[in-house]
């Protein structure tokens, strides 16, 4: 049977995404995609790799996804999405990369500092 790999990484989050041909099923740790996201909007931008290379019903998903919250997971999987369905198939990334689906976001939390409030706000300033 043949399987599609793809990692997706955002914040703290790390994605492994699964790619089989089947009818559309998507899987995120043992639940339905829609029961996993639930009422979260960025669940649904999560599958757009899909939706752009036209492939939305055509591979099940298997997706495990730890650490980070749910924007990040979202994003994670969203890459992770990307980078199988072009291991499935080459041509995919001339549509994928313009979209910036094959990007990993850097961004992470800076660190907070000692003497300060948070990572950069330092405590009020007080001339009396």
């Amino acid at each position: 049977m043949e399987q599609y790999y793809g990692t997706g990484r955002r914040k703290a989050a790390v994605a492994r995404v699964f790619l089989r041909p089947g009818a559309g099923r998507i899987v995120v740790n043992g639940k339905e995609f829609q029961d996993y996201f639930r009422g979260i909007l960025v669940g649904v931008q999560a599958l757009e790799p899909l939706k752009v290379t036209g492939t939305a019903g055509r591979y099940d998903a298997l997706i495990t996804v730890k650490g980070g919250g749910p924007s990040g997971q979202a994003d994670a999987i969203k890459l992770g999405v990307a980078r199988a369905l072009v291991a499935a198939n080459p041509e995919f990334r001339a549509r994928l990369k313009p979209g910036g689906y094959l990007t990993r976001d850097a961004r992470e939390v800076e660190r907070k500092k000692y003497g300060l409030r948070k990572a950069r706000r330092a405590p009020q300033y007080s001339k009396r």
